[in-house]
C-alpha cells in the first residue's frame, strides 16, 4: 500500500480545521517551518490543536496575523486585547488580536512518536520556562543549533 501526499493551500486548510475545533473536535496537523526551532522540527513533527479557549503568556497558538496568512507561535504578550506572538525560532515578533487565536497547541508528537507530548506536562513546562528565559542570548544558540543541525 502506498501513501499519496496532498498539499493544500494554508489559506484554505486552515479555515477547515477551525471549524472543527470550534465545533469541539481536536486536530493534528504536520508542522511546516523553521518558527519553533530547536524543540519543534519542520516536516518531522505534528502539532495537536484544540479550543484557544482562556488564551495565556507561554502558551503555543494558531494565530492569524494577517488576513490567511497563519502562524504557530508562543504568547509572549497580552495587552488589552493586542496579543504579541513570538516563534521559538525566531527573532521578532507579530501582533494580532486576541479574536485571531484560532486553535491551542496541547500536545506535541515529536521525532515519529506515537505519543503526544502535552503542553502541560511537565517536560513541556520546564522546557518553555528554560526557552522563554534565554530571549536575550537565543540569536547565539540559535545560530550555534543551525550550524549543529547541518552537520
Amino acid at each position: 500500500m502506498s501513501l499519496n501526499t496532498v498539499h493544500i493551500k494554508n489559506a484554505i486548510l486552515f479555515p477547515e480545521i477551525v471549524k472543527y475545533i470550534h465545533a469541539g473536535h481536536t486536530v493534528t496537523i504536520p508542522l511546516r517551518g523553521t518558527s519553533m526551532r530547536p524543540f519543534l522540527e519542520d516536516r518531522r513533527d505534528k502539532a495537536l490543536l484544540a479550543s484557544p479557549d482562556a488564551p495565556a503568556t507561554g502558551d503555543v497558538v494558531l494565530a492569524e496575523t494577517a488576513p490567511t496568512h497563519y502562524v504557530l507561535h508562543r504568547i509572549v504578550k497580552i495587552d488589552n486585547g493586542e496579543v504579541t506572538l513570538l516563534g521559538d525560532g525566531n527573532l521578532t515578533t507579530e501582533h494580532c488580536g486576541i479574536n485571531d487565536l484560532k486553535a491551542k497547541a496541547v500536545g506535541f508528537y515529536r521525532k515519529g512518536r506515537a505519543t503526544a507530548d502535552y503542553t502541560d506536562g511537565m517536560k513541556w513546562r520546564i522546557y518553555s520556562w528554560w526557552w522563554t528565559r534565554l530571549l536575550p542570548v537565543r540569536r547565539y544558540l540559535l545560530w550555534l543549533y543551525r550550524k549543529c543541525h547541518h552537520l
